[in-house]
């Protein structure tokens, strides 16, 4: 059921305290000290980071450059909530969005998160790391999809598309706005809007075709 003007999540009401399945820091994924030593180059760094992950299953890696990690980092810490919805051929589901300092987003059910917060349990989880942004000018993406109903293009593709909706200036109004002015958000039109890149995507059919 859609609702319009959904209220934003309130700060306060967290997820689970779930363990987050993906490594928390680089370093646990990539050597730093090596990447030093054999003074790789952006490009290096990039397709081995997308080599490694190209393999796994249930598990994704993407790279953004730099200015675009600091600015979803940065806003993600003043605006922490946010939603996706994921669409199919039958319609779509809704995501909710949990950023945790220093850059970890936890995803799960909106409506398992309002009828109780804390027991909603994440479904994809992503991490944004930004430790070669200085050297490299690049932000590294871990995707983790937990829950085997999603499938990995589908997290992917709504990873993605939170990305962009912090890290793009004319999206990350409707951020600030799910979780400083809710009044002012429009359920139903942002899913509007999401639906139509879906559509753009799939090469204009329709979800009911």
């Amino acid at each position: 059921t859609k609702t319009k003007n959904t209220p934003a999540p309130q700060p306060r009401r967290s997820l689970s305290d779930f363990s987050f399945p993906g490594p928390r820091k680089l370093d646990e994924i990539m050597k730093l000290e090596m990447i030093e030593k054999k003074k790789f180059k952006s490009q290096d760094v990039q397709d081995m980071w997308l080599g490694y992950h190209e393999t796994k299953d249930h598990m994704d890696g993407t790279v953004i450059d730099g200015t675009k990690a600091k600015s979803v980092l940065s806003r993600a810490a003043l605006c922490p909530f946010f939603i996706q919805p994921i669409f199919r051929e039958d319609g779509y589901f809704t995501l909710v969005s949990q950023f945790q300092s220093p850059g970890h987003f936890l995803l799960a059910y909106l409506e398992d998160y309002k009828m109780d917060p804390a027991r909603a349990q994440p479904l994809i989880t992503f991490s944004v790391f930004d430790d070669l942004v200085d050297t490299f000018d690049i932000g590294l993406v871990r995707v983790d999809v937990i829950n085997k109903g999603i499938e990995d293009d589908e997290g992917l593709r709504c990873v993605n598309a939170l990305l962009d909706a912090y890290g793009k200036d004319e999206q990350f109004a409707n951020v600030h706005a799910f979780n400083k002015q809710p009044e002012c958000f429009d359920f139903d039109d942002y899913v509007a809007q999401q639906n139509q890149k879906y559509l753009d995507d799939r090469g204009g059919k329709s979800s009911d075709e």
